[in-house]
């Protein structure tokens, strides 16, 4: 599936899926590599400020639906047989697939869905944001980095990771956890060239049903349940964890 400037979705979707992209533009790295000086080549793609989320009046009215997609690329003036017209069915349909066993998914394209469905998904706790900070205007899309302070995991209980997905306007794809399968970590970076990176990464402690081809392990060897990945969230992604 084609996702909207986001290298490390298939690390989170496509478990079953074969090569979802080039390795050497996928940001993951190994549990063990945690450490403050770890170096490593990152691809941190910019926000597309074009994009932006339906209001809650937009949505009720927009149908977002298979079932509806003849009327919905009508509405949109999206040629039927166009890349953009694939790329909005196969959004559509992995946003009606089960959720696996043991998570929560969903899919929101106003900031109202967004939120409640995270507070349900924290017992109504108040959601708290964490997303990947660029910090320089001109920014390098790939380079070198350095871990330059001691990665700070964040311990909570839950937590709710969302994607951008390819769509005319913003689609959030969103699952959550409880327990030990993923972890949460604070990352200060630092590029060759300067510029600095406030990153969000998560390590997915259980790979067992990963496919033996996932990206991940072409870019660093081994095989499923071998080892915990980690991998990098976009600048566009978004970590949200319940407030205490």
């Amino acid at each position: 599936m084609y996702v909207r400037n986001d290298y490390t979705y298939c690390a989170e979707q496509d478990h079953d899926r074969k090569g979802c992209l080039d390795p050497r533009l996928s940001a993951f790295f190994r549990v063990d590599e945690l450490y403050l000086g770890k170096r490593m080549p990152i691809h941190f793609a910019t926000n597309d400020k074009s994009i932006r989320l339906l209001t809650r009046e937009e949505a009720d009215l927009m149908p977002f639906s298979s079932s509806k997609l003849p009327y919905i690329f009508q509405l949109l003036s999206v040629s039927y047989n166009s890349p953009q017209a694939k790329n909005m069915a196969s959004t559509l349909k992995f946003c009606e697939l089960e959720a696996e066993k043991g998570e929560v998914k969903f899919c929101a394209v106003s900031l109202e869905s967004l939120l409640n469905k995270t507070r349900g998904i924290f017992n109504n706790a108040k959601p708290k944001l964490l997303t990947t900070k660029i910090l320089n205007s001109n920014h390098t899309l790939f380079q070198m980095y350095t871990f330059v302070k001691k990665p700070l995991e964040i311990h909570v209980p839950k937590m709710v990771i969302c994607h951008t997905m390819a769509y005319p306007y913003m689609v959030y794809y969103c699952h959550g956890t409880k327990g030990p399968s993923k972890r949460l970590y604070k990352i200060a970076l630092g590029g060759e060239n300067g510029e600095r990176v406030d990153a969000v990464a998560v390590c997915h402690m259980d790979t067992s049903t990963w496919d033996r081809d996932h990206v991940a392990f072409h870019a660093l060897g081994g095989v499923p349940r071998s080892y915990p990945v980690c991998h990098f969230l976009p600048a566009d992604n978004l970590a949200w964890i319940p407030s205490t």
